[in-house]
């Protein structure tokens, strides 16, 4: 007969062996995943640059280069076009305001002068003449008016003799109504006559003062051709250095056309080019530094243009105070600009570690210095020693700040 074994109950010795292989695969499978998730890479510890996280005043400035310009210069432009005849004045040379630079000659300007002229002369004599002729008509109207006035006259003695002859009846009623018909038409002529010599001295009067008028600007127009005799040298309309002086003696040059340009040196300013990122943030006022001979000196923005070209726009900055000696155009300083008050914040220095992370992340060294763990960080502001941290870090822990190209998808840096 069989007997019926016990099946025995709790933890067996074979059971552990099952344990262990589990254990093993698990941890094999959690370190192939591990080793997916976080990768390494060892780098020596003196190939990076190792910085303090710190806390303090963040100073909001950004350093941009400038180039001394005048404070402003004024274009050269003749009137009148022409051939260069003379150049009076080189480049670099210090004018005054109405001194020659240019000399041109104009062949057509001389004709038109003299066309000018001749005209002028044609019509002061046509208005003489006409005077004469109209004096003539004057004396004409005039001697027929006073015919007018002795016929008008004898007219009215007649009639009257007639009236009192017909009433004493010594004449036919036909000669006293004859004799008052000459009369009261002698009445009506003169006063047409009168009239009409009235409307001729008006119109006389009237034409004389348009003669007289088209007369004087024609002299007018003379004297202004003649100015532009004058406009065919090019002066200097400020006190200046002359800085640019394109024309050659025989070039043909004209009207309006750029020639040259004068600097005003009674001042300067600094012309500076900002990158685009900062167009929100830079407006005129804000103030300004730069060293120069061991010395401070303070400026300000006086323009903001608002074009951006390749990716920067222009500014203009004037001083503030005292300038540095020996100051000339296109001397290059390197100017602090201020964007606003300094603040606390945790800062960083800068590195080029922003290449390639954007200031997103950041490797970040632990306590014994051995291992640095990537950590996703804010970067905020920036001047051109630090990074304000906005999120990630604290003020104590190392950074490192170095160029991370060649560990850039590592998780985890070993220091060695």
């Amino acid at each position: 007969m069989d007997i019926q074994l016990e099946k025995k109950k709790g933890w067996q010795k074979k059971h552990s062996a099952y344990a262990a292989g589990g254990a093993l695969v698990l941890a094999l499978l959690l370190w192939i995943v591990l080793r997916g998730t976080f990768s390494t890479s060892s780098i020596e510890r003196d190939a990076v640059t190792v910085a303090d996280v710190v806390y303090g005043e963040f100073n909001d400035y950004i350093r941009v280069n400038g180039k001394v310009q005048p404070i402003s210069v004024v274009q050269l432009s003749p009137e009148e076009g022409g051939i260069v005849l003379e150049k009076v004045v080189e480049e670099g040379a210090h004018v005054r305001k109405g001194d020659v630079i240019l000399r041109l000659s104009n062949s057509n300007l001389d004709l038109q002068i003299l066309n000018a002229e001749s005209e002028l002369a044609e019509k002061q004599n046509l208005l003489r003449n006409t005077q004469v002729t109209m004096q003539q008509d004057k004396l004409n109207n005039e001697t027929e008016k006073v015919q007018l006035d002795i016929d008008t006259r004898r007219k009215k003695r007649s009639f009257s003799q007639n009236e009192r002859l017909y009433a004493e009846r010594l004449i036919s009623r036909e000669e006293y109504l004859q004799a008052k018909e000459d009369y009261e038409a002698a009445q009506k002529k003169h006063s047409l006559i009168t009239e009409r010599l009235k409307q001729d001295s008006l119109y006389r009067t009237i034409q004389m003062d348009q003669m007289e008028d088209n007369l004087d600007n024609m002299r007018r127009n003379v004297l202004l051709i003649r100015k532009r005799k004058e406009k065919l040298e090019v002066r200097a309309t400020i006190d200046g250095e002359l800085g640019l002086l394109d024309a050659e003696l025989g070039q043909n040059i004209t009207a309006g056309q750029m020639v040259g340009q004068i600097n005003d040196l009674s001042d300067f300013k600094i012309e500076a080019m900002i990158d685009e990122h900062y167009i929100d943030r830079v407006s005129g006022g804000l103030p300004a530094t730069f060293d120069r001979q061991g010395a401070k000196f303070n400026l300000k923005i006086r323009k903001v243009y608002p074009e951006v070209r390749d990716g920067r726009f222009r500014t203009d900055l004037v001083f503030s105070g005292q300038r540095p000696e020996n100051i000339r155009s296109g001397q290059t300083y390197y100017i602090d600009l201020q964007l606003g008050e300094p603040t606390p914040a945790v800062m960083i220095p800068k590195g080029t570690f922003f290449q390639t992370t954007g200031g997103n992340w950041i490797f970040v060294v632990d306590k014994n210095g051995k291992k640095a763990y990537r950590r996703n960080i804010r970067i905020g502001r920036q001047n051109p020693q630090f990074y304000e941290v906005l999120e990630g870090l604290e003020k104590g822990e190392r950074v490192i700040v170095s160029g991370y190209e060649s560990f850039k998808d590592s998780e985890v840096l070993i220091l060695k």
